[in-house]
């Protein structure tokens, strides 16, 4: 008789795993909002996760890379292995912080024309942005599910169009759009530039 091997199906292990990441990444988020990031300590996290210090320590290697993956979370659905999933978490916060911010933006936007000391201000959150647009362009090709033929250049500039205020300006502020509506907008408009 011939024995017959049954492949091995690691699809579980990898999901538990994927989970136990995410539960230690969201235990991170709610601990250095809450208390801090220098109190926060990764036992702290661990127990709040439910997992030891030593796995959170062999998973991250850093409370700093813990950090930042906390961030990656925030901002780009890091855990979320669909692009365009990713691109809707990420228009939900983008909308959210221009409804918080709009009008700050617009007062420097517009003021650097009458005041010069605005200028700088204005240009360091236009560079602040293109960078964190490239993070994001580098994070979202990377998953290689962006149209074929796109590259980081483009993602970036397609990112860093829809991140400006105005379009929040012109559609929520003047044309008078619920923030879902614009949220859906702009998560449409991005899929639809860079994804196939």
């Amino acid at each position: 008789m011939t024995e017959v091997k049954r492949s091995y199906d690691a699809s579980r292990r990898r999901e538990q795993a994927r989970a136990r990441r995410l539960a230690v990444v969201l235990a991170a988020r709610d601990l250095f909002e809450r208390d801090g990031y220098r109190p926060t300590t990764i036992a702290a996290i661990a127990a709040h996760a439910g997992v030891s210090a030593e796995s959170v320590y062999k998973g991250f290697g850093t409370k700093a890379a813990l950090a930042k993956a906390v961030f990656d979370i925030a901002l780009a659905g890091d855990d979320e292995p669909d692009v365009r999933r990713k691109i809707a978490m990420f228009t939900e916060g983008l909308a959210g912080r221009q409804a918080r911010s709009a009008g700050v933006q617009i007062l420097i936007r517009d003021g650097r024309h009458v005041d010069d000391s605005l200028a700088p201000v204005w240009a360091k959150l236009t560079d602040e942005g293109l960078t964190g647009m490239t993070m994001l362009g580098r994070h979202l090709l990377q998953t290689g599910q962006l149209r074929e033929g796109i590259d980081l250049e483009e993602v970036r500039d397609t990112l860093w169009n829809y991140l400006a205020i105005d379009h929040y300006e012109r559609l929520v502020l003047a044309q008078g759009w619920p923030l879902q509506r614009y949220t859906q907008w702009l998560a449409h408009a991005i899929t639809s530039a860079i994804c196939p």
